[in-house]
């Protein structure tokens, strides 16, 4: 089984490649301090088996699950005993090792991992909303049209919401959670309680932030996840 190691300790990732090369059906192709650098790799390389720390800097190990649309099989190695019931929630999970690990127990982690199946959940059919191209909203008694295309932001702010978009700005007595049940989901995402982007307008993002035209829109660590699925990252 092809296997990666992400860990932001070095010792515990030394461990964990000593037990994997003295494992028959095992092999290394990598190890990553960050989850960042693994969702890199496994955009271009499939792998069966994934050791996992959970407290990782930024980006925990279930983000990093979250953020796959189809996870390999995944062990988690861990000092932390809190998270065994959230863990066993992902059916991509086979296994939680609690640091240190001795080899009698990485052996039957791995024999698990060998005889369990993922359960693929097969994509939902593209909604109603998803193949209407605009929206409309009410503005000094006129209906005005906005392409979805051409909206760049959408902002909570008290009892209105602000579209921001390429050409026009409008302020509209709504609420965030109305005008995203109107938006295709293959386009629009909420990134924070009081943003919606279209993430085709995004520019460049660091670290908890995303850019739009000239606009530094703040990322929750709730929905960074999602984020990071839709791109598309070398």
């Amino acid at each position: 089984m092809n296997s990666i190691i992400i860990d932001d300790e070095e010792m515990a990732r030394a461990i964990i490649a000593q037990m994997i090369e003295n494992h028959p059906d095992l092999k290394l192709i990598q190890e990553f301090p960050n989850a960042i650098q693994a969702i890199k790799f496994l955009n271009h390389i499939e792998v069966d088996l994934v050791f996992l720390d959970i407290h990782m800097p930024d980006f925990t190990g279930f983000d990093f699950i979250d953020t796959l649309k189809f996870p390999p099989k995944i062990i988690l190695v861990t000092s932390d005993k809190n998270f065994a019931i959230e863990a066993f929630g992902y059916s991509c999970i086979v296994d939680y090792l609690v640091k240190p690990i001795t080899e009698e127990r990485f052996n039957k982690a791995v024999q698990k991992a060998k005889g369990a199946k993922i359960e693929v959940v097969n994509e939902a059919k593209p909604s109603i909303k998803d193949e209407v191209k605009e929206f409309y909203v009410n503005i000094d008694r006129r209906l005005i049209k906005i392409d979805f295309q051409s909206v760049d932001v959408i902002e909570a702010k008290g009892d209105y919401i602000h579209i921001k978009t390429e050409n026009k700005n409008y302020i509209v007595h709504s609420t965030l959670k109305k005008i995203e049940l109107k938006l295709p989901s293959d386009m629009f995402l909420k990134v924070h309680r009081s943003f919606i982007i279209n993430t085709k307008k995004i520019i460049d993002i660091e670290d908890n932030s995303v850019l739009i035209k000239k606009e530094v829109i703040p990322v929750s660590r709730s929905n960074r996840p999602e984020l990071m699925k839709r791109l598309n990252l070398l």
